[in-house]
C-alpha cells in the first residue's frame, strides 16, 4: 500500500515508492472505466514492475471508482475537472516542470482505456510537465460518449436488453465488480457526453507508446492517434482483447523500456 497524497476528497491517490527510493521522475498511472488502481495496476503487477524498475508510482482512483468518493454533482466527473485535479495532485506530489539534464523533473504517464483518453488530454495541456506517455487500449473514438444511457437505465430497471453491443459490454464490465457504484459510473458517462473526446483538438507533443490487443475492437483507431502525434510507437499484443491486454508481461516490459529503466524481473 502506498502513502496517500490527500489533495482532493473526490480523488483517492497514493504514492508507491521503490525500495531504496528513486532519483527518476515519477510515473502517474490512470486506470480505465469501471476499474480502479487495485484492479488495473496493483493486482496485475504494474506497480511492482514500475517500482522494481526504480520508478515512484502515483496512482489515482477516478471519481466514483475504487477508494475515491462518488459525488452527486455531474461537474465532478467532467474530464476537464478531473484533469485540473490531476494537475493539483502532481503539484502536491512534488512534480516539477521538466528541465534539461534533470532526470527527476516532470512526470511520465501510463494510462489504460479511459485513462489513456485522460492522459492524452493531460499531456496536451501540460507539455511542460509530461515527459513521455504509454497509452493502453487507446482509440480516436469515444465509446463512453456514444454509450446508450437510456438503454442502460432501462436494462437496470427492468432487464430490457441493450441493443448497442458496445454499451452492453461496458455495462456488463461495470456490473462484474460488486463494489462499483453504477449510479456514479452513469453520472460519469453523462459528464463525458458533455465533453466528448476530440483527440485532434489538442495533441500531445511528447513521445508516445500506444499499446493494444490485436483483437481489441475499441482500439482499432489507435493508428489515427499515432498519426496525429507523429512520433508514436504502436505495439499490438497477439491474441489480446481490451479486457486482458493490461495483464500482458510484454506490455509491462515495453512500457518500462519506453519510459527508461531496467526490465522488471519475472
Amino acid at each position: 500500500m502506498g502513502a496517500g497524497i490527500g489533495t482532493s476528497p473526490a480523488l483517492h491517490s497514493e504514492v508507491h515508492e521503490p525500495e531504496g527510493g528513486s532519483t527518476l521522475r515519477p510515473v502517474l498511472a490512470l486506470h480505465g472505466f469501471a476499474s480502479s488502481t487495485e484492479m488495473n495496476w496493483q493486482s496485475t503487477g504494474w506497480i511492482s514492475a514500475l517500482t522494481g524498475a526504480g520508478r515512484r508510482v502515483i496512482t489515482v482512483d477516478l471519481p466514483g471508482h475504487g477508494r475515491s468518493g462518488a459525488p452527486e454533482e455531474r461537474e465532478n466527473y467532467a474530464p476537464s475537472r478531473i484533469r485540473a485535479q490531476l494537475l493539483e495532485l502532481l503539484s502536491a506530489a512534488g512534480v516539477r516542470p521538466l528541465a534539461d539534464g534533470d532526470a527527476s523533473s516532470g512526470v511520465d504517464v501510463v494510462g489504460y482505456s479511459l485513462g489513456s483518453r485522460l492522459a492524452w488530454e493531460l499531456g496536451a495541456a501540460a507539455p511542460e510537465l509530461v515527459h513521455r506517455m504509454v497509452l493502453g487500449g487507446p482509440g480516436a473514438g469515444d465509446p463512453l460518449a456514444d454509450f446508450d444511457l437510456d438503454g442502460a437505465r432501462q436494462f437496470l430497471a427492468n432487464g430490457t436488453p441493450l441493443a448497442d453491443p458496445v454499451s452492453a459490454d461496458l455495462l456488463r464490465m461495470a456490473q462484474l465488480v460488486p463494489s462499483n457504484n453504477l449510479d456514479a459510473l452513469l453520472t460519469l458517462v453523462e459528464a463525458i457526453k458533455e465533453e466528448p473526446f476530440s483527440p485532434e483538438a489538442a495533441v500531445p507533443s511528447m513521445p508516445l507508446l500506444l499499446v493494444a490487443g490485436e483483437l481489441d475492437e475499441l482500439a482499432v483507431s489507435a493508428p489515427q492517434l499515432a498519426a496525429l502525434n507523429g512520433q508514436a510507437d504502436l505495439l499490438l499484443l497477439p491474441g489480446r482483447r481490451h479486457a486482458n491486454a493490461v495483464t500482458s508481461r510484454a506490455f509491462k516490459n515495453a512500457a518500462v523500456d519506453f519510459l527508461g529503466g531496467a526490465k522488471p524481473a519475472g
